[in-house]
C-alpha cells in the first residue's frame, strides 16, 4: 500500500536519508566515491532542500510505503524555458525498486505537468546510468547532450525529453 503526497520541510530528512541511500549504490561505481560525496554535499545539502521546498523551487512528491517514505520526485518549470518542465529528481530506495514506484512518481509529475498546461517534460540523466533504459521506455527519448561543471567535477548528462 502507498501514498504520494507534497513534501513539506519537515519531510527533509526523510528526503536526505533516501538521497543519501539511492545515491551511493548508483553513482559511485560511475564517478567515483570523492565526486559522489562532494556533489551529495552540493545538491542535497540541508539548507538546498530546505530552500527549494520551502520556497517552492521545486515541487517535492514523497511516496510513502506503509506510512514509510520510501521514494521522492521533484520538479519544476524549467528556468530557461518555463513552457518546458523538468523532472529534477526521482529516487526510490534500493530495497523498493522493481516495485513501479519509479513510473507511478513520473506519472504523477506527468500529471501535474499536464495540470499545468504544458505539454513537455525534461530531465537529465548521466549518460552511463542504467536508469536511462528506464527514461526510454517511460517514453523518454535524448534531445541534446549536456555537460555541466559542479565544482571540481563535471556531470556528464543526456537531456532526455517527453512529449505529453
Amino acid at each position: 500500500m502507498y501514498l504520494i503526497r507534497e513534501a513539506t520541510t519537515d519531510d527533509v530528512d526523510a528526503i536526505l536519508q533516501i538521497a543519501e541511500q539511492t545515491w551511493r549504490p548508483t553513482y559511485e561505481p560511475l564517478l567515483g566515491k570523492e565526486q559522489v560525496a562532494f556533489m551529495l554535499g552540493e545538491i542535497y545539502s540541508r539548507e538546498k532542500i530546505t530552500d527549494q521546498v520551502e520556497n517552492n523551487k521545486q515541487s517535492f512528491l514523497l511516496l510513502l510505503e506503509d506510512d514509510k517514505p520510501v521514494a521522492f520526485a521533484a520538479y519544476s518549470p524549467r528556468e530557461e524555458d518555463p513552457e518546458i518542465y523538468k523532472l529534477h529528481k526521482l529516487y526510490c530506495l534500493p530495497v523498493t525498486q522493481g516495485k513501479g514506484y519509479g513510473k507511478i512518481l513520473i506519472n504523477e509529475v506527468i500529471d501535474k505537468t499536464k495540470q499545468a498546461g504544458k505539454q513537455t517534460l525534461d530531465l537529465n540523466v548521466n549518460r552511463y546510468n542504467n536508469a536511462k533504459s528506464f527514461y526510454e521506455k517511460m517514453g523518454f527519448k535524448i534531445a541534446y547532450q549536456e555537460d555541466i561543471p559542479i565544482g571540481p567535477y563535471w556531470m556528464n548528462d543526456y537531456v532526455m525529453r517527453k512529449e505529453l
